[in-house]
């Protein structure tokens, strides 16, 4: 029986480690707070993120070396920019032979590395056995087992397919491909695409602004992700378009919610306790992005646009009017 450790016990890295169950592959959680870790495996439940999804059959520890031990794959779904600071302390348990899957989704602040850099950088792990995972992946609804499909890619393709295998069920429903970068770029991206459409939402616009900065927000994405030698039609799928999607449209969109409660006026405070505590990637995603971008001379109109709101005290009312007051050019 494959062996998983998940490490990390917010609501992505529950859900994911109950697909992992539910496919027949044996699980480990590592939570950083005991409290948490002891729930899980004395209750059957995360209470703190997923209150009522059971968990039979997963157990769970805040020692990360036990969780490690003889895993055959280790699942990386922690916050993008604290990646780096716990694979350092994790390096040394994480088996020789095992492949790493990362649910990361960002762009390291400073070093500008995408998060499989940063595991072969922090991890000492070769790129031919690190995967990403990027789709259309709401955690609740996973969680619910509602139908789901994802993007699993991998230089070392029977690595893409070991981890496929480990989590496909009849209602969670992995591709593979080899395409690291764009699913990593469409990952990232997305994130701060939500804010832009949660924040035109907040404000009240319609169902046509949103679509409009969905589809220009995706053509952004693919100019930065050929910039960095994706495939576009890997961001035409599952990792670009789907998650897109999602994580624009849903309510459950912690980005899409957090942009929600800047645009009906609300502060970064407000907007951080509305979404619970979780970690709304885009704030950090969306400086780090324009700032590869910027690195590569791509344009990215509404990264910029988040970032200045996040960080640089624009309104969201003159946010709309540096997007609407740009010039016409064909598309």
């Amino acid at each position: 029986m494959t062996r998983a450790a998940v490490m990390g016990a917010g609501s992505w890295g529950t859900a994911f480690a109950k697909v992992l169950n539910d496919a027949g592959t044996e699980v480990a959680m590592w939570a950083r707070r005991p409290e948490v870790a002891e729930a899980i495996t004395a209750s059957n439940q995360n209470p703190d993120y997923l209150p009522g999804v059971d968990l039979t059959g997963i157990v769970a520890d805040s020692d990360p070396a036990a969780v490690l031990a003889g895993a055959d794959i280790v699942v990386l779904v922690v916050p993008s920019q604290t990646l780096r600071a716990n694979l350092t302390d994790w390096r040394d348990a994480i088996p020789a032979g095992a492949t790493v899957l990362s649910l990361a989704k960002g762009v390291e602040t400073g070093t500008l590395l995408r998060m499989s850099e940063v595991i072969a950088d922090a991890g000492g792990i070769g790129f031919d056995r690190i995967a990403v995972l990027s789709g259309p992946n709401l955690s609740h609804e996973v969680a619910a087992r509602q139908p789901a499909a994802a993007v699993i890619a991998c230089p070392d393709t029977a690595r893409a397919e070991q981890a496929q295998q480990a989590c496909a069920t009849g209602y969670f429903r992995p591709y593979t491909n080899t395409d690291v970068v764009g699913c990593e770029i469409g990952g990232a991206s997305k994130n701060v695409i939500a804010m832009a459409c949660g924040i035109a939402s907040g404000m009240g616009l319609g169902t046509n602004a949103v679509a409009s900065l969905l589809t220009r927000g995706l053509a952004e994405t693919i100019r930065l992700g050929v910039a960095l030698g994706a495939n576009p039609v890997t961001l035409a799928g599952l990792a670009g378009v789907g998650d897109l999607v999602a994580t624009c449209t849903s309510p459950l969109s912690r980005n899409r919610s957090f942009g929600y409660v800047l645009g009906s006026g609300g502060s970064m405070a407000a907007a951080q306790e509305a979404t619970h505590g979780q970690v709304a990637e885009g704030v950090k995603s969306c400086t780090s992005i324009r700032a590869l971008s910027q690195r590569h001379g791509v344009e990215m109109p509404l990264t910029s646009v988040v970032h200045q709101i996040c960080h640089e005290g624009l309104s969201v009312d003159d946010a709309v009017g540096l997007l609407l007051g740009r010039r016409v050019k064909p598309e």
